[in-house]
């Protein structure tokens, strides 16, 4: 059993792109610009108590079993046999509601900050399974595509409760990212998928996910634009975003091999081959939601971004 060595730890995870579209609970990406971070700190009575929530637009659970953060952490001291307890001061820096992986965010800055308090600490595939637990809590499954590329950075790929897998990214792949001043709930958009669905539908999103996985390995930018058309989960929730075709058209038509739904939505990203493009995306999308009716904030930068972090250890 690993034991506390240190008092107190804080830790900054990134916000992601859910699904990147072809990968449906199975890819993500880390975005740049965006995240939340948790001060973790070890106190003598067990459990875990929330002392703070800063950030959020409005009020979420401080109970540790209701919250994303405070469940991994009751997780991971379930499986320390630990005696002793932690507090947690959360801060938001991701929307609620946003498609950005918020409910994750919190939960992987948690648990790499209380790793960094131990004596030995425990790998990513631990911390991993321990973040699910408290992604669960809000999304009411325990898929990986928002944690995985959280703690790895980049793209990964999170397959049932197999460890994660980080790929292969080509450096001139750039995101344009675009979030909308509206919120959708991660509930409310799985709701939207209900329905039947034919076999053409699968083999062609299985074709499209097998185009863009070789166009990484390969850093084959007409590999990856073949293949980054979500035929199976956007036709569905599109309907959810206002101005959805006009945003992505937008990107479509700045140069972007392709863009699709961040995570649950609203927010909308495109993969561009440079940074110029993806600057010139991201306005375009900007000016498209504006065209809407709605403000948007945007986020550009490259798709193989950094990972969760561990910024101060006492």
């Amino acid at each position: 059993m690993s034991r506390f060595v240190h008092s107190t730890a804080r830790a900054f995870s990134p916000a992601s792109v859910g699904n990147i579209g072809i990968g449906f609970d199975l890819l993500g990406h880390a975005l740049s610009g965006a995240g939340d971070s948790v001060e973790v700190r070890v106190v003598d009575a067990p459990g875990v108590r929330i002392e703070s929530i800063e950030g959020s637009d409005r009020p979420l659970p401080k109970a540790a079993e209701e919250n994303t953060a405070g469940a991994a952490l009751l997780s991971m001291l379930a499986a320390l046999g630990s005696e002793q307890g932690l507090t947690l001061r959360i801060e938001k820096g991701i929307p609620f509601g946003s498609g950005m992986g918020g409910s994750a965010a919190s939960a992987v800055a948690a648990v790499v900050a209380a790793n960094a308090l131990l004596a030995e600490p425990l790998q990513v595939e631990a911390l991993y399974h321990h973040a699910l637990e408290g992604e669960s809590v809000a999304s009411g499954s325990r898929h990986g595509d928002n944690v995985a590329p959280m703690l790895l950075g980049g793209v990964a790929m999170a397959v049932g409760e197999r460890a994660p897998l980080k790929l292969d990214v080509p450096p001139l792949l750039y995101c344009a990212h675009v979030h909308p001043h509206c919120a959708i709930e991660t509930r409310h958009a799985r709701a939207a998928l209900a329905g039947h669905y034919e076999l053409g539908e699968f083999i062609a999103q299985s074709g499209h996910l097998a185009l863009v996985l070789t166009g990484l390995a390969r850093a084959d930018r007409a590999l990856i634009a073949a293949g980054l058309d979500d035929v199976l989960i956007e036709p569905r929730r599109a309907r959810l975003i206002p101005g959805f075709a006009e945003v992505k058209q937008a990107a479509l038509d700045a140069g972007a091999l392709g863009a699709s739904i961040s995570g649950a939505g609203p927010s909308v990203f495109a993969w561009c081959w440079g940074e110029n493009d993806a600057r010139r995306a991201a306005d375009a999308m900007r000016s498209a939601f504006a065209g809407a009716g709605l403000e948007s904030d945007l986020l550009v930068g490259p798709v193989d971004a950094p990972g969760a972090r561990v910024t101060h250890v006492a």
